[in-house]
Formats: structure tokens, sequence, C-alpha cells
């Protein structure tokens, strides 16, 4: 017995010290955010103050400094996500993850990411303001690199740290102009129903510019073959599963002084993108006598792409115009090395890249180039048959100075200097959005727009000899769209259709107009707007459409097939105001219904594959409210019953029974319980989160959450048929910015401003962020230092 007992003794002593270990380890991986550092290169001592929330506020005495520091600070609490930000577009995901990401990583070779950072980089003005100051704040990421500690991530992999170069900072903005392309998804999709179903088929895909729809409107005053339908779905697959958050829309809106109660500027922004943990944006306030911005930050990326000071707010949602285009081209009859090009056969180009493999031999990839762009068919295991596919892409096809846009943009005084920065975005096509304290507001859609000729539809994959040419004729900015202190009193973006300058429609994957509506209803009317009642717009959850889309399948129903019960449900749903709280039944049965009406409208002619692919695009999103106004469309007749030829009032009322049938066998038959909160979800995923046992560690959720897909707290789900709704894209951050009282602007991001699983700050605006509360965007010195939660000092390295 005594020996038993001194056995335990010993095990619980080896356990208490394993416990400890555990714990001094997880204690050194924790971000430094108080007491002294040295920095090597600074010039002068540098004080980083950290709030509540732990955003850095610093301090410096120039801007190099302050650049230096911010690359430090940024690294502690974001190295990981910098370091998988990096590896996108230079095909460096395998490296990590193992072999399942090889046709992720040649994808993203063949689409010339990294070569087009390469060539950027190599004609650079070193000498530059923005050059050197990106080069400090790569320096400052390099010096965590070299003394501070390793994130665990890294451990988990098996990964080493690497230092950062200017490279990696272009390949960073090439993936995020990438996310934004809708193209990919979209062309391939189209083709294939026109070759397979024939064009009648195409007429109810809302393809074209409803010209009823609520549009952007423009104005500029004086200042005050066998193809598969979606080329990359396996690699948006394989970016989700490693929780890559993809750029997906947003909100912004800038009341000028005439529609505010204070009669300053009130600017709010909430750029859409998925949810992943680390959340997007680094938020961080650098204050120099010189300088000062408080900005959000991608990982890797030296200056804000939203930002404000005391001047002046700027933010972005995505235009959503479209810069890319497939083609069909044609081998020579004999010979595959060559393509036909006008009249001649020309050699393709071969591009040889190495792709190194976790736990693998490293694998050569080659793939061959047209004058067009890289062809897929060698790439992406979607696309089937002889027909090579080449893809043009603006991106990679110009002079790239996006880096020297954001600069000027974070830099800008005025509105005069903010402008001048804009025409040097040529992709992606973005919203800039902007305000300032002498009463400015503007909108302009930025990304170099081109003249398509009449008899071009850019929706399809072009004939190479007969389509479009990729010698493009560029339009001038002053014929981009944007609208500059209009007499309306107000600018916004909802990612929907703006009006022309040029006299000509730009194509693009726009947003249906359900958000643009709401946004437009709710400031037209008010003239006393506040940072409050700006702040409870941009979490308001009602849709402006839906309860009409509603009222038109109610008008198909056969009341005298449902029980009472049901009856009583259904004009329940009919007095429905569109709103989605988490205690509505109407939003549960609403969003259930639509994912029936559109598997029973498209399912039977696209098959499974072609009917995700649908769901995966806006179409489907632009189609929902026009399909249900319209009786008399070729998709209603399901195909698989040859006996009979449906009706939309057949398909709507087999969608209800579906509806009613699997809510009760979920939930039961008391209609009371169905209610949102049960269905709705939001989780921020972590890479490393796949592992269940380390799911709850790294993983941030899940939390029941208000709102849906197109209001202004758009959170995005995706149809998957099982009726329960997982978030996958939302508000990146919520910011509101009144300029009568600037220090005491709000914001939020979705879980938190660290990436480090052991810092405080990992997760501690999570339940803030789904119950639509704010917190300061502090820019007072003295409250920043007498409020502080510590204080870091860097100086400069000793002789």
């Amino acid at each position: 017995m005594k020996r038993l007992k001194k056995i335990g003794l010993w095990l619980l002593a080896l356990l208490t010290i394993v416990l400890v270990g555990i714990a001094l380890f997880a204690y050194t991986l924790k971000p430094a955010y108080e007491g002294e550092k040295q920095l090597s290169g600074l010039a002068e001592k540098v004080d980083v103050y950290f709030d509540a929330y732990g955003i850095p506020h610093i301090y410096a005495n120039n801007e190099m400094d302050a650049m230096r520091s911010l690359g430090y600070v940024h690294a502690q609490d974001r190295l990981w996500q910098m370091e998988v930000l990096r590896r996108i577009g230079r095909g460096g995901l395998s490296e990590v993850f193992g072999k399942d990401m090889l046709g992720t990583d040649k994808f993203f070779l063949a689409l010339g990411i990294d070569d087009a950072s390469k060539e950027t980089v190599a004609q650079l003005d070193v000498n530059s303001t923005s050059v050197r100051l990106s080069q400090a704040y790569l320096d400052g990421i390099n010096t965590f690199i070299e003394e501070g500690p390793t994130p665990i991530e890294f451990y988990l992999t098996g990964l080493d740290k690497e230092k950062f170069q200017l490279k990696d900072v272009y390949n960073i903005m090439g993936y995020m102009a990438f996310s934004f392309a809708m193209a990919h998804k979209t062309d391939p999709f189209l083709t294939n129903i026109k070759e397979t179903l024939g064009e009648a088929y195409l007429k109810d895909l809302e393809i074209d510019v409803d010209p009823e729809t609520v549009w952007i409107k423009n104005y500029e005053n004086e200042r005050a073959d066998t193809i598969h339908s979606n080329l990359t779905a396996s690699v948006m697959q394989s970016l989700k599963q490693l929780s890559i958050p993809l750029f997906e829309g947003s909100n912004s809106w800038v009341l000028g002084p005439e529609k505010t109660k204070a009669g300053k500027v009130i600017f709010a922004n909430d750029p859409h993108i998925g949810f992943s943990q680390p959340a997007v944006w680094y938020e961080a306030h650098l204050n120099t006598p010189t300088y000062e911005k408080y900005g959000y930050h991608l990982g890797g990326v030296p200056f804000p792409l939203l930002g404000h000071d005391r001047r002046l707010a700027y933010g972005l949602t995505m235009f959503e115009n479209d810069d890319v285009d497939f083609y069909f081209e044609e081998n020579h009859p004999t010979d595959s090395t060559k393509y036909k090009l006008g009249n001649d056969w020309v050699s393709f180009e071969y591009v040889a890249k190495k792709i190194k493999v976790k736990d693998a031999e490293a694998v050569d990839f080659v793939y061959k180039k047209s004058v067009r762009g890289p062809v897929l068919n060698d790439i992406a295991v979607q696309v089937n048959g002889e027909r090579p596919i080449s893809m043009w892409w603006a991106y990679t096809n110009g002079e790239n100075r996006v880096m020297d846009a954001v600069y000027g943009m974070s830099h800008a005084r005025n509105i005069g200097e903010f402008e001048e920065a804009l025409p040097m975005i040529h992709a992606p096509g973005l919203n800039v959005m902007y305000g300032d304290a002498e009463g400015n507001v503007a909108w302009w859609a930025t990304g170099k727009l081109y003249h398509i000729p009449d008899s071009v539809q850019t929706k399809f994959v072009q004939n190479a000899d007969t389509g479009f040419s990729v010698k493009r004729e560029y339009l001038d900015f002053s014929k981009n769209p944007r609208a500059i202190n209009p007499p309306w009193h107000y600018v916004y973006s909802a990612n929907n259709q703006p009006d022309s300058i040029a006299g000509m429609l730009y194509p693009g994957y726009y947003l249906p107009e359900n958000r643009a509506r709401r946004i437009v209803a709710l400031l037209r009317p008010k003239n006393n707007w506040e940072l409050e009642s700006v702040g409870e717009m941009i979490t308001d959850g009602t849709s402006a459409v839906n309860p009409s889309v509603l009222t038109d399948l109610a008008k198909n129903i056969d009341i005298k097939q449902l029980s009472g019960k049901q009856v009583k449900l259904l004009d329940r749903m009919k007095a429905w105001k569109g709103d989605y709280g988490l205690k509505s039944v109407e939003a549960t049965v609403y969003s259930r219904w639509i994912y029936f009406f559109l598997r029973l409208t498209f399912l039977d002619e696209l098959g499974k594959d072609r009917f995700d692919q649908l769901l995966s695009t806006h179409l489907h999103k632009r189609l929902i409210a026009p399909m249900a106004a319209n009786p008399g469309s070729i998709w209603w007749d399901d195909v698989t019953t040859e006996d009979k030829k449906e009706s939309q009032k057949d398909i709507v009322q087999k969608a209800l029974d579906e509806v009613l049938a699997s809510l009760e066998k979920d939930f039961g038959p008391e209609t009371d319980t169905w209610i949102w909160e049960k269905v709705h979800t939001v989780e921020h995923p972590h890479p490393i989160g796949q592992v269940e046992l380390l799911r709850s560690f790294f993983n941030v959720g899940p939390f029941p959450v208000q709102g849906t897909r197109e209001v202004i707290n758009n959170m995005y789900f995706g149809y998957d048929g099982d009726g329960f709704y997982q978030v996958g894209s939302g508000p990146s951050t919520r910011r509101v910015i009144d300029f009568s009282d600037v220090e005491n602007s709000m914001s939020i991001l979705p879980t938190g401003q660290s990436g480090n699983p052991f810092s405080n700050h990992y997760r501690d605006q999570a339940e803030m962020f789904v119950k639509g509360d704010f917190r300061k965007m502090m820019m007072n010195a003295t409250e920043i230092r007498d409020t502080a939660e510590s204080l870091l000092v860097f100086k400069p390295v000793s002789d």
C-alpha cells in the first residue's frame, strides 16, 4: 500500500512538473505587450501603448521608426496569418499542409501572381519613401522572426520561419485581387449551360443588368467543349478548408453635413470577408509629428487599406466589375505544342516550376501559356476535353502600382490628394469611399476599365479568333463611376450596379439590390443622423426584398392542401417584415423555403454538381426575386417527369411541403420552436482547428447570430440542403467615424486583435460582435496613456 502511495505521489509530482512546463512554454509564446526591447534600425525611442483590446498606439518621432515598430507588433500577433497569406500567391501551401494542396498551388502559380510580383519589385525605386517605409515595416517583422518566440502553429506544422521580403507584400495583394474574382465561378458555368441546355435556359439567370434595379448614381461637383462549369471549385474549397479569408462583398455609406444632427460628416464601412481566426484586419494607430493614422492592415501589408485620422476617413467595398476573360484556344491538328494566333500557328510558352511538398519529394510542375494567358487544362482538374482554355486577368496584365495607391491614400491630407492616388489601382476593382472634416463625401469606382464592343458578352468563354481581343482599349480614369458631393448629400455602395459615365454598362458580377434598397430607404428620409443611429443601421438585419419574395411565393399556395396549423403559419409568414432576429420563426421557414424552391427549380436540369456551382455564384442571389415573380420560366418544368409539365405553382407548393416536413422532423411539430438561433450560427475557424481535439482551443465560437444573406448585417451562408446555416462570411469590421467627435468614433472586430491563442485578445471581441456592440477607436493621446493596459518601449540598439 505504501509503495502504491509512493508511486502515486511520484506520478502526481511528474504530472505537476509537466503541467508547469506546459504553462511556462505557453507563457513564453505570448506576445510581449509591456517592458522594454531593443529594436535594430531605430533612430529614437518608440512608445507603444496597448489599449484594453490589445490595439497598439504607436508614438514615434519619425515615420520610419513607427513603421518598424508596427512590423514587430503586427508580427507578434499575426505572424502565422502573414505566413499563410504570403504562400498562396507563390504556390507554397503544399509545403505546409501536404499534397492535398498541390492543385491549389498549381493554380496560383499558373495565375502568375508570383512572377508578376517579382517583375514589379525589380522595377521599384528602392529610394522612394513608400518603398523605404515598406522595408522598415518588413524589417520589424524580420526582427521578430529572429528574436521573438515562435508561434505555436509553426511547431505543430514543423515549418521553419523565414524572413519576409517586398515580393511577399505584392503576393499578398495579388491573392486579395484574386479572391474578388467571381468570373472564375460564373463564366465557365454559363458557357456550359449555353452549350448543353441551350440559350433559352439563360434567359432567367439574370446575366444582364435589370434597368429597374437600384443603381449607384454618379455625380461630380466642385470640391467641397466539355468545360466544367466552375474552374476554381476545388481551389476555393481548399482555401475555405484552410480558413483563408475570401473577399465577398461590403457595405459603406458616407453622410454629408446636411444629413447629420451635428452638421459634420459621418462615415460607415463594413467590408464583408470570409470569417477566419485570426480575423482579417489588424488595427494600429500610428502617431508621429508629421503623420497620424488609425488604420486596418492586412497581414504582411505595411499601409492600411482602411483608415482615418482627424482630417479624413476612407474605406472599401468590392466594385464587382469583370476583369477576367476565358478563351477557347485552337490546338494545331498534329502538334499539341502549337496553337492558332490569327492566321498563324505559334508555339505555346512552357513555364516550369517546382513545388515543395510536406513529407514528400518536391513536384515538378509545367504549364503552358498563350498570348492570352495560362492554359487551365493542365492545372485545373475541373477542365475536361480537348479544347484548351486560357485565362486573361487584368491584375497580371498591366503595371502594378497598387501599393503606391495604398500609400497615397493613407498619406493624403485632403480630397484632392486622395483622388490623385486612385488611378494607380488597376485591379482588383474597388469602390473607394471617402469623407472628411471639411464636409466632402465621395465614392469612386477604381480599376482599369476598358471598352467592350456591343457584340461581346464577357460572361461566356470567348472563341480566341473571333472573341474579345486581349488588346484592350482602356478608358481614362475620368470615365470610372463616381459621385462627389451629390445633391442628395450621401454616397453609398452595396456591391450593386453603378450607373455609367462612359455611355456604356460596366460588365460585372454585381450583387442584387437587396442591401442597396434597404440602405437608400433608411438614408433618404432622415437628416438628423448621429453616431449611435448609424451604429444601429450598420447592424440592421431587415430585408427590403424578402417579404415581397414571400408574397410572390405565397400566391402559388393552395391553402386547401394545408392543415389548420400550417395555414396559421402561412398567415404569420405573410405578415413578416423581413427581420432576422434570433427568435424569428419566419426567418427559419423563409430560408428553408428558398433553398427547396431553388433545388426543385434547377436541380433536375443541372444535376447536383452544376446546381452546387450555381449556388456558389452571385447569379442565384440575383435570380431569387425575379424567379418568384415569373410564372413563365422554362425552368419550372421538371424534366425528370416525362408525363407532366410542371408549373411554378407545382414547384412552389412542393417546396413548401418539403420545408414543413423537414422542419417538423428537425424540431418537432410546435412551430414556435423553429427559431432562427437554432439554425443560424457563426464559428471563426483556424486551420489547426480542423483537428477536433484542438478545435475549441483554436476556433472561436460557435455563436447563434442574427442577420442573414443580403441584409445590411450580411451574415452569408451557403445552402447545402441540411437546413442549418453556418455563416461563412460577414462584416470583417464595423466602423463608424463621426467628424463632429472623431476621438469617440467606434468599431469592432469579429473575434479579437491577436492571432496568438495564448493572448488575452484572441477572442475578447467575439461576443460583442455577435451582439452588435462597439468599442472606441481611441485617438486622444492623454486618454490613451492614462487608460492603457500596458506599455512596450522600443529602444535603438546600443553601440
